[in-house]
């Protein structure tokens, strides 16, 4: 008798795992679809990031690009704008962070820290003032960089701020060259 108390042990030890596996399996199937509906469409997914051809810019000039809503500036800048940038001393700065995701959170606003590349040439930021969101306009302001006109923010050849209200120097993207003459966005 004692086998046959085993063997109905078994069976109904059996269908409870299997009862409960059937459960949590339908369980699954009908929460996926409403985590999978969280996920990033797949026009948002296709601008996450973006390449910019930049082989046509000379140095002196600009190319403003949209990226995820906002003007992104892409600078290709003269050895004079890079010269006046790095003698800059640090002491004279507002805001004393590189605001560069590239590199440390907490790298000064050293021109070299801003700069998407080691000559300096390539300087690429968001071009959205840090005071109330304006664009400001290029090759303006009191240090020959970029100007707010609504609040009268002055940044320098570096995209720092140097004067006005605006509290932070303008932000910078992740950037990369992907070739010499195509960066990556985002």
């Amino acid at each position: 008798m004692a086998h046959v108390e085993d063997q109905g042990g078994t069976r109904r030890d059996f269908l409870y795992v299997a009862t409960g596996a059937a459960g949590a399996v339908t369980a699954g199937a009908a929460v996926w679809p409403l985590i999978n509906q969280m996920n990033p469409s797949a026009d948002v997914q296709a601008l996450a990031s973006i390449q910019v051809d930049v082989s046509s810019v000379e140095p002196g000039s600009q190319l403003t690009v949209k990226f995820l809503g906002k003007p992104v500036f892409i600078r290709r800048r003269t050895e004079a704008e890079i010269e006046e940038a790095r003698e800059v001393p640090m002491a004279e700065l507002k805001d004393g962070l590189s605001r560069n995701p590239n590199i440390a959170a907490d790298a000064d606003a050293e021109d070299q820290n801003r700069a998407l590349d080691e000559t300096g040439e390539w300087l690429v930021m968001v071009g959205v003032c840090t005071h109330l969101g304006c664009v400001p306009l290029g090759d303006a302001g009191d240090f020959d960089g970029w100007f707010c006109p609504c609040h009268g923010s002055h940044y320098d050849t570096a995209g720092r701020i140097r004067k006005g209200p605006a509290p932070e120097n303008l932000h910078i993207p992740l950037a990369r060259f992907v070739s010499d003459t195509v960066i990556e966005l985002g």
